[in-house]
């Protein structure tokens, strides 16, 4: 009964996600000769109402993530279970509807949006497609919607180009909320916008998330602004996970090399705690995921490294308090900070 009550608690179940996108040869035969290793193998969970942070490095596989969750890219292999159903397994009509309870916030906030539509149009359409609404009701809805994310329900004849960034971040939020989801995969919301706007586009998600008890998956790469709002944070390395711990844990203390390097870069308003503190200066280049290192994929990089990092992969292990990492070291990783990073840009 506990095991059944704790798998009803997760929204989301990720196992064994791969997105590998094949590479052909020139000529006209174009055959298949190697495949970029984007995600490869993630397993996780998403509690229901809880806010999961997803950072690393650019080109870690991160946004593939979100997008092969939501079936933008179909994964190579693995399942993706929404609510108890396999994203994976369905097509066409079925994940149409499926697609009204799993939204996305696109990172940037002028490419998502069709400059040929009015604010109206485009809050609008997903409410018609699913057919939540009709005539007038359609208007009176997206009015509703435009003050949920703050703006002037008489902007709604307005075009994409009239509104700054962050506003236009907003309507994206709004066309998201449209079809009344239960979980948002928000793909770097807020690293196209000024650090005083971030801080009003992150108030404004939790404020939504408290009101309409939404899940969110948040994919971002600056660690101050998830360890804000994240409830637990996983760290991702070459299409792999590495690391997964509650917020406050891993940001006081990581277990894993990568994580802890991830944190000394990040900088602290306190000149005291900024001028003790140790930084960590990674070496060479992250690895082509097209030919990815043998064992552990960071070993190429990582200050701790031993022989068996080279030649054998390490297990993603729980070390207790839902704290996993994947290194062969992680008991031997010291924590960098003696209190964890505070946020700078929330207000």
């Amino acid at each position: 009964m506990q095991a059944q009550a704790a798998a009803n608690d997760n929204l989301v179940d990720i196992k064994d996600l791969k997105m590998h996108f094949p590479v052909k040869s020139n000529g006209l035969l174009r055959r298949t000769i190697g495949a970029v290793k984007a995600v490869d193998g993630l397993s996780f969970t998403v509690k229901r109402g809880e806010t999961l942070g997803l950072v690393g490095e650019s080109g870690c596989g991160k946004s593939t993530t979100g997008r092969a969750i939501l079936q933008l890219h179909r994964p190579t292999s693995g399942s993706v279970l929404f609510d108890g159903q396999d994203l994976t397994k369905i097509k066409g009509e079925e994940l149409r509807r499926m697609r009204r309870k799993v939204q996305i916030i696109f990172q940037d906030p002028y490419a998502s949006l069709n400059p040929r539509m009015t604010v109206g149009d485009i809050i609008g359409e997903p409410i018609r497609v699913h057919k939540l609404r009709s005539g007038k009701d359609v208007r009176i809805r997206v009015e509703e919607l435009l003050k949920v994310v703050g703006l002037n329900p008489y902007f709604i004849n307005r075009y994409p180009h009239e509104f700054s960034g962050g506003q236009r971040q907003r309507i994206g939020i709004a066309r998201a909320l449209a079809v009344e989801p239960d979980f948002i995969i928000c793909d770097e919301p807020v690293s196209a916008l000024d650090v005083s706007i971030q801080a009003q586009i992150i108030n404004l998600l939790q404020d939504l998330q408290n009101e309409f008890n939404l899940t969110y998956l948040f994919i971002a790469h600056n660690l101050s602004v998830v360890k804000h709002i994240s409830d637990r944070v996983a760290v991702m390395y070459l299409g792999k996970m590495v690391e997964l711990a509650p917020a406050a844990q891993l940001y006081v203390h990581p277990m894993h090399p990568y994580t802890q390097a991830l944190l000394s870069a990040v900088p602290i308003p306190d000149p005291e705690i900024e001028k003790t503190r140790q930084r960590i200066i990674l070496q060479g280049d992250v690895p082509s995921p097209l030919n990815p290192p043998s064992g552990c994929y960071f070993h190429t990089r990582c200050p701790l490294v031993i022989d068996k990092c080279r030649v054998e992969e390490p297990p993603f292990t729980d070390y207790g308090h839902g704290h996993f990492a994947a290194c062969w070291r992680a008991t031997e990783v010291t924590p960098i900070l003696s209190e964890p990073i505070q946020q700078e840009t929330a207000v």
